[in-house]
């Protein structure tokens, strides 16, 4: 984007109208803490918008409307105010804000979306602040505006090389018309985006200050559990709660939609009273639900045709005139989220009010709940986002905040609900699992004819089980992809990368069969496969330039993916090696992204081993499995995470790329997984198509 870039003051206004953009001569006002940082004093400030304020000081304070979880966008979304604004990063303060809808649009933190799609509107929002400012110094100093220039929270003077700092300027600055038009930065002008620049919250979160859900707390706050039935689905017949109410500290006990609560003075008391409860459950139709059901209820679902996602060419016509066809059935499981911090939230329900503090990916949500169970309007109930310790999509859902509202409607007294891991395990939702029958046909110099690929799942929601199976990137002629659904009420809910995690295993385990059967390089086949897209092509030379493809030495051996997600392409090449024995151990895992411009390369980087790790871990460990209608783990010890002592060595690279900034957290999960079965193959001549994958028991071959 050049120099020149201009949006005139009309456009502005009317791209602004949904996020409350709007010239505004405030009040930075003192919050109560909740995020572990302390606002400044109630002090005049200039707010030409709803993204950011400077008072007297100098101080810019940037609010952040969407949610923090780990993300370390609450550093690179002020980044990209600050750029624009000039700003001197050192006074750049940030501020959570509330559900606000009419304020900030869309405030949902997912499908690694809350850069790509705030880069525009954040810039404008700082170049708007930036020119009111410049204009204010030129008034002052009786000059041009053009003979002025911001830089490093000042204004300069370019004829006397005087200067004023923001600080000085907030109330002439408040008091200039919203300019026609706001020119936006030249990218090569950039001092801000682009560096890897210290976390904004990193210091609260090392030194404890951080107030995440499980830490928040209000005057009188009551701490509830609930005891939920085993089997899902299930629900309350009738239950005896004659012993937990004798519990010193016992305040209530509460039938509400997910089971029976106990209300007590903290946490300890009310597992205590959830303990004594004496409940008969209606276990539902799950009774008698199993894996081994829902595996036989999936494949038994690819026997038939489906609803047709893509039909590209005649695949029919195309494999009988091919030379070699290969069919292959992959299956994987359930996975659970299982973040750090489990399920919480507060409520309180007062007054005609109803106050939701919820570690969200969703406040819309939150808030709509928050309606719907105590029948207020909706400008009564307000919702407070609190940061969260992990999500992985699992806060996207509402069952949680659900939890809070029903038992403070009840009680009308401010209550913190909360999970232990046992229950947040085995009542979550999870991703689903999927059956897949693919099948390929090549032609004469073994290069692809066709692709054939069937997806079975649970229901409701088809997104859950088809993205990643219709963009397959690859220039096949003849290309079709279904998916059929299956009845099977275990919920489910986007874990990260949503389907993009199960179709990539499928394609890219699969295109290296095809490459095998057609002796050629897994690396150059796809390369060849890929040409009419030059920027996966791009990516796929780095991982493999920097992972030394093909030159590993003795005993090495590796795997190489690809996969297109949330608007970037990520590749990945894993690398085993052997011991003495011949027993496989993942020595290093290599990344490379184009996800268009970087604003932080760190929190890039940061993105992608954290993804590159729960991806292993799903695939070294993650199932979720059921018996009679029970989810079976319960914990660590039996739904395992990567520990450090396993974790491989990491290398990730960005591909440098004047564009759009695109996703990030979520596009090297879904080739990592196909990356490491596919060097297992190359260790060991088998062929992984079913997860998670015991890499303890194999042996290399040759």
């Amino acid at each position: 984007m050049s120099s020149t870039t201009a949006i005139n003051r009309r456009d502005f206004l009317k791209l602004s109208t949904s996020a409350g953009i709007g010239l505004v001569l405030g009040f930075c006002l003192p919050t109560k803490k909740l995020y572990g940082i302390d606002s400044p004093e109630a002090v005049e400030s200039f707010a030409p918008n709803v993204w950011l304020a400077i008072d007297r000081s100098g101080t810019v304070t940037i609010t952040f409307s969407r949610c923090e979880m780990g993300q370390k966008i609450w550093t690179s979304l002020p980044m990209i105010v600050a750029e624009e604004l000039e700003a001197d990063w050192s006074k750049v303060r940030i501020k959570q804000g509330d559900f606000n809808r009419a304020a900030y649009g869309s405030q949902t933190t997912g499908g690694s979306a809350s850069v790509r799609t705030s880069y525009n509107r954040l810039r404008r929002a700082g170049a708007v602040a930036r020119e009111m400012l410049i204009s204010a110094a030129a008034q002052t100093w009786k000059v041009p505006v053009n003979r002025c220039r911001a830089e490093n929270g000042t204004v300069i003077n370019l004829d006397t090389k005087q200067k004023l700092k923001y600080g000085e300027l907030t109330e002439l600055a408040a008091q200039q018309p919203i300019p026609d038009e706001v020119p936006l930065k030249d990218p090569k002008d950039f001092k801000i985006i682009g560096q890897s620049l210290k976390s904004l919250n990193a210091d609260l979160r090392v030194n404890g200050k951080a107030v995440f859900g499980l830490d928040f707390k209000l005057p009188g706050l009551l701490t509830a559990v609930i005891a939920r039935c085993p089997v899902i689905g299930g629900k309350v017949a009738n239950f005896d709660d004659s012993i937990t109410k004798t519990i010193p500290g016992v305040r209530h006990v509460v039938e509400v939609t997910n089971g029976v609560a106990v209300v007590a003075d903290d946490t300890w008391t009310a597992i205590k009273g959830r303990k004594a409860l004496k409940i008969t459950w209606d276990e539902g139709p799950n009774a008698n639900l199993s894996s081994e059901i829902i595996s036989e209820t999936l494949k038994n679902a690819v026997e038939k045709p489906g609803t047709v996602l893509r039909d590209d060419g005649n695949v029919e016509k195309a494999e009988k005139e091919s030379r070699k066809k290969i069919t292959a059935d992959f299956e994987v499981p359930y996975l659970d989220h299982a973040p750090m911090e489990p399920m919480n939230c507060t409520a309180y329900v007062h007054e005609n009010t109803c106050e939701i503090w919820a570690p969200t990916q969703r406040p819309s949500r939150a808030h709509r709940i928050g309606t719907q169970v105590t029948g207020l309007d909706a400008k009564n109930v307000i919702v407070h986002i609190l940061p969260m310790g992990g999500a992985f999509g699992r806060r996207l859902q509402y069952d949680y905040v659900r939890d809070a509202v029903e038992v403070s409607n009840l009680i009308k007294a401010p209550v913190k609900v909360l999970r232990t891991r046992d229950e947040d395990i085995q009542h979550g939702t999870y991703r689903p699992a999927t059956y897949h029958r693919v099948s390929g046909s090549l032609d004469k110099n073994g290069y692809p004819l066709s692709w054939n690929h069937r997806v079975s799942g649970p229901g409701p929601y088809p997104g859950l089980i088809t993205g990643g199976a219709d963009t397959l990137a690859y220039d096949i002629p003849n290309i079709h992809v279904d998916y059929v659904m299956s009845d099977i009420s275990i919920p489910t809910g986007a874990w990260r990368s949503v389907a993009n995690t199960q179709n990539a295993f499928v394609n890219e385990c699969f295109i290296d069969e095809l490459a095998v059967a057609a002796g050629k390089d897994p690396y150059l086949y796809r390369r060849k496969l890929l040409e009419i897209y030059p920027r996966m092509v791009k990516v796929l030379d780095l991982v493999a330039e920097k992972a030394h493809w093909g030159n590993q030495p003795k005993g090495h051996f590796q795997g190489i993916a690809i996969h297109p997600s949330f608007h970037s392409r990520a590749a990945i090449v894993v690398e085993l090696n052997t011991d003495k024995r011949g027993g496989l151990n993942i020595h290093k895992v290599v990344c490379a992204i184009d996800c268009g411009l970087a604003i932080n390369p760190d929190g890039v980087k940061a993105q992608l081993e954290g993804g590159i790790i729960l991806a292993l871990t799903a695939a070294l460990y993650g199932a979720i499995t059921l018996k009679n209608g029970r989810v079976q783990q319960s914990n660590f010890h039996n739904y395992k995470l990567l520990t450090m002592r396993e974790t491989p060595l990491l290398e990730t690279y960005i591909v440098d790329i004047d564009e759009p900034p695109t996703g990030v957290g979520e596009p090297p999960v879904p080739p990592t997984p196909p990356a490491l079965a596919n060097a297992i193959f190359a260790a060991t001549g088998k062929r992984i198509r079913t997860l998670p994958v015991d890499i303890k028991k194999l042996r290399r071959y040759r």
